[in-house]
């Protein structure tokens, strides 16, 4: 068992934080109201994941959750497991209905700002005003609770509001962000057979314009469910899509003010989508309810946003963390939106926004940080005096980003690393305002998540790496995947490992002290600058070349924060991997996804390892090439080709 070393802080909360903060004033309100008293977060933590009907009883009670009708049981367990379990049972909400109770002319309820635009208000008023006339528009379409509405869409004020309408009328929200690769679209959206889908006519990124016309008619022509598309104007192209509606004529439509659906509480939010693995990316279902619950607790109590405040997250519309930036608005702050290249036309262009937006809480991927790390990016001391928070998800943040941080942008800020992912729509571990930061570690697990590091018999340990697991419900756990009737796909993502326990694919090691170190993926997801992408999509695309016979690709970390994709081909015969291959494979990639599918080698060799049962044995040759002993990363006899390992030991 490793020992702790006594690691100095990098900041430490002061005095009025403590007290002023979400979290304490919580506590105290669980003493006044509850008669329960908890001398520290680790205490008030362990209460959270041992009674759990009463620690989410308590948020609901906290935040004055309004429900349309009254609940009758908090939690409700299947017979057997997690998938199943109820939550506040015949209550009713709406996500939305939440937003708007924090309407207010006192501030914006959204500022904005792109490469090509500056920095822009919308106010809660014309929010109200556009999010009204689009759910009327879809209620006039015939969208009804439960279907599916899809956007396209960059980082826009208008891809809020097709959000929060599609949610006032019970719709179902799936977005994706235009750099995606058409196929890639397609195997997402073909899933869920979407009524109504939002496009913009291009989009502009690190300079460049790109014009989406011609996507958004074959993406169009390729969902035969849809009723209408609606096209937002940002590049000002001029073409015009056959069949579809503009949205400017959308909003000159008369409308009768906002009228929200009452839904059940584990009725679906939106549809966010694995990276695609194994298979077709899987459409991961959420509830109203469980991320209306989850994101007020996650960004009220763990990053303590205030009404006022200003959030940021640097995100696509594909990155389940632009879903979670939207709860900032549950919370009564302006929600902060950028649509661009995150160091163009310089580096500084983010940091440039949070000092003239006066941004409070600025957040974005690691390798964002890690990237302004290596530019030499330096903020001078009068700028940023309003930010207070640096978030920081998508991969682990390393130990030097943290004291860089510290050392170049600002020295008393509090530094929230969290992780989580697509599968909560939020965090499991992240930031507490009443402890310390320290140098690569997270500081603690979140309430209501009961994170533990199982070894491969399944026991827990302290101070020891191992699989990071999630042994009770939380309500923002998938409801479902989509047409996935029997749960076979959701039981097998994470319940396979450790039957009833959900494993999330990390490892990690919990320090004696409650916080959290992440060692990176145990499973075989790529990721590429905090993106997860699927080894699927890049089989698909490199498989469907002639000269291809099979591949194999792995994401192997470095210890800096950063790491690689490794791709492995099994060439047809006659075949040699040539630069002009090695062109022609990337191009393919490009083509049919996104630049990030683009490995950073491509070596060939003579076979893939499969399992007997016809699987890519992706995370044992992962921990090959990561320097393991092979006898201890896979079993030879579960192998349909054991002496396929031989080229990659």
């Amino acid at each position: 068992m490793p020992t702790e070393t006594k690691v100095q802080p990098l900041w430490k909360p002061g005095r009025n934080l403590t007290e002023q903060s979400n979290l304490k004033k919580y506590m105290d309100w669980l003493f006044v109201k509850k008669g329960l008293y908890f001398r520290s977060y680790q205490d008030l933590w362990d209460w959270s994941v041992t009674d759990l009907e009463d620690f989410w009883e308590s948020l609901w009670q906290y935040f004055n959750i309004k429900s349309h009708d009254i609940y009758l049981e908090v939690l409700v367990k299947p017979q057997r497991g997690m998938i199943g379990t109820k939550w506040f049972t015949r209550s009713k909400v709406n996500y939305a209905e939440h937003i708007f109770r924090n309407k207010t002319r006192d501030r914006p309820a959204l500022l904005y700002q792109s490469e090509s635009k500056g920095l822009a208000e919308v106010s809660w008023e014309m929010l109200e005003a556009e999010v009204s006339a689009v759910a009327t528009w879809l209620r006039q379409r015939g969208v009804r609770p439960g279907d599916r509405v899809a956007a396209v869409l960059p980082n826009l004020p208008q891809t809020v509001v097709a959000f929060l309408a599609s949610n006032v009328v019970g719709a179902v929200w799936s977005s994706c962000s235009p750099d995606f690769g058409k196929a890639g679209i397609v195997d997402r959206f073909l899933q869920i057979e979407p009524k109504v889908l939002f496009v913009a006519d291009g989009y502009q990124y690190n300079g460049k314009i790109f014009d989406s016309s011609t996507n958004n008619q074959e993406l169009a022509m390729a969902l035969p469910t849809l009723r209408d598309v609606v096209v937002i104007s940002n590049i000002n192209s001029g073409v015009k899509q056959e069949r579809s509606t503009s949205w400017e004529d959308i909003l000159h439509l008369p409308h009768l003010g906002l009228d929200f659906e009452e839904v059940n509480f584990d009725h679906p939010i939106w549809i966010l989508y694995s990276s695609g693995t194994t298979a077709k990316p899987k459409a991961i279902t959420h509830s109203v309810g469980g991320c209306l619950l989850e994101h007020m607790k996650a960004l009220t109590l763990h990053q303590n946003v205030k009404p006022g405040d200003r959030y940021f997250w640097y995100s696509t519309t594909g990155w389940m963390m632009w879903n979670y930036a939207l709860g900032s608005l549950l919370c009564g702050a302006t929600l902060v939106l950028y649509d661009g290249a995150p160091a163009y036309p310089s580096p500084q262009v983010l940091w440039s926004l949070a000092d003239n937006a006066k941004i409070n809480h600025f957040g974005g991927g690691a390798a964002y940080f890690i990237a302004s790390m290596r530019a030499g990016t330096g903020i001078t001391s009068e700028r940023l005096k309003h930010l207070e928070t640096i978030g920081s998800t998508g991969s682990p943040l390393p130990p030097e980003a943290y004291v860089w941080i510290y050392e170049n942008i600002k020295k008393d800020v509090w530094l929230i690393s969290l992780s989580g992912g697509t599968d909560v729509c939020s965090a499991f571990v992240g930031g507490c305002p009443i402890l310390p930061v320290v140098a690569g570690e997270i500081q603690c697990r979140m309430l209501g998540a009961r994170v533990e590091a199982f070894d491969e018999s399944g026991q827990a340990h302290i101070d020891e790496l191992g699989e990071m697991v999630v042994t009770q419900p939380m309500p923002s756990m998938p409801i479902y995947f989509w047409n996935d009737p029997e749960n076979e796909r959701y039981e097998a993502s994470y319940f396979e490992m450790y039957p009833n326990i959900w494993r999330h694919g990390d490892w990690i090691r919990i320090t004696p002290k409650g916080s959290v170190v992440i060692h990176g993926r145990s499973d075989a997801t790529l990721n590429r600058g905090g993106v997860r992408i699927g080894t699927a999509e890049i089989y698909n695309a490199v498989e469907s070349l002639d000269e291809v016979k099979d591949s194999l690709a792995v994401y192997l970390e470095k210890s800096d924060g950063g790491g690689t994709i490794s791709l492995f081909v099994v060439l047809a015969n006659g075949h040699i991997l040539s630069d002009e291959l090695k062109k022609k494979i990337n191009g393919r990639l490009k083509e049919q996804y996104t630049p990030r599918h683009v490995p950073d080698t491509i070596e060939q060799v003579s076979d893939i390892p499969y399992t007997i049962s016809g699987k890519k044995m992706e995370a044992p040759v992962k921990r090959i090439l990561m320097g393991e002993d092979p006898d201890k990363c896979v079993n030879r006899d579960t192998m349909r080709n054991p002496e396929a390992l031989k080229g990659f030991v």
